[in-house]
């Protein structure tokens, strides 16, 4: 609520520096770069960009969705997730349940997100710093399906914080968006962190999050290929096209994003534990 408080055009400027100089923040990157501009903190934590200053990685098929620092990255083994290196989640309290392909009950949650065989499961995690541009892109070429909005805590997504409480993702709130690309499953994660339960998706104006009726371990689902609970996919219609680059929603302060994705067992991740990251450059490739 206090990001939303607007302040007195005198003290713009001393409060958004001390900011910059705190948290590194960048502000020739910035579109709107003069600070008197930004009514609230709202607004200069969620300001936009150059348009030329994010180019798109051509080589690769999967790029990042946000600036930020790679947490961790690599295929998903016995359904257990690593939200920092030795540290792990479960993938079915990540995502929730999802349906059976199939009457096979032996099959394990991973294997269920799986549509071939000859497919593996890959993850990576991007923290968002404070200083951090904090809109979020599109990784890939990619159709959403679903929305599951998972209402829960506002802890720290701080890579210390993550070391030390397990199944850190499951407890905060957090937005999955999940659907199909071009190799089969793919999901996009918006988890919230102290302070920063907002998240906003700008294709679906129905989302509403950090909302205190909503009860804590609950998940509300909304469908992009139904209405009234009718499929739409036999017409092909339905879904959420999303190309790669597009805005798709953004954090009020930093927070931290999960790709869960199914590819070929040969993709390979041109990434390093730790290191920066910026929106549009390549995350991996075939």
């Amino acid at each position: 609520r206090l990001n939303g408080v607007e302040l007195p055009n005198w003290l713009r400027k001393p409060v958004y520096s001390l900011y910059i100089w705190t948290f590194g923040v960048n502000m020739q990157e910035a579109a709107v770069e003069d600070l008197h501009q930004y009514r609230n903190l709202g607004e200069f934590f969620r300001r936009r960009l150059k348009p030329a200053v994010r180019p798109l990685c051509a080589n690769s098929c999967l790029i990042s969705p946000a600036d930020g620092k790679i947490l961790h990255f690599g295929q998903v083994k016995n359904s257990e997730v690593e939200q920092v290196k030795g540290v792990t989640y479960s993938l079915e309290n990540f995502l929730g349940p999802q349906k059976r392909r199939s009457n096979d009950s032996t099959s394990s949650f991973r294997d269920l997100l799986l549509s071939s065989p000859d497919n593996d499961l890959f993850h990576v995690v991007v923290y968002l710093a404070p200083g951090d541009y904090h809109c979020f892109h599109s990784p890939a070429d990619w159709k959403v399906e679903l929305r599951r909005h998972f209402p829960g805590s506002l802890l720290s997504v701080n890579p210390g914080v993550a070391r030390l409480v397990k199944e850190l993702f499951c407890l905060n709130e957090r937005v999955a968006l999940t659907g199909q690309w071009q190799h089969g499953f793919f999901s996009l994660t918006a988890v919230g962190a102290t302070n920063v339960g907002s998240i906003r998706v700008y294709f679906d104006q129905e989302l509403q999050t950090n909302v205190p009726r909503y009860n804590k371990g609950s998940f509300h689902d909304h469908s992009y290929v139904t209405i009234d609970g009718q499929s739409l996919k036999a017409d092909g219609e339905g879904g959420v096209v999303l190309q790669k680059g597009a805005a798709v929603g953004e954090f009020n302060l930093g927070s931290t994003i999960v790709l869960l994705f199914e590819a070929p067992k040969d993709f390979s991740f041109s990434l390093q534990p730790g290191q920066r990251i910026r929106v549009g450059e390549g995350l991996g490739s075939l």
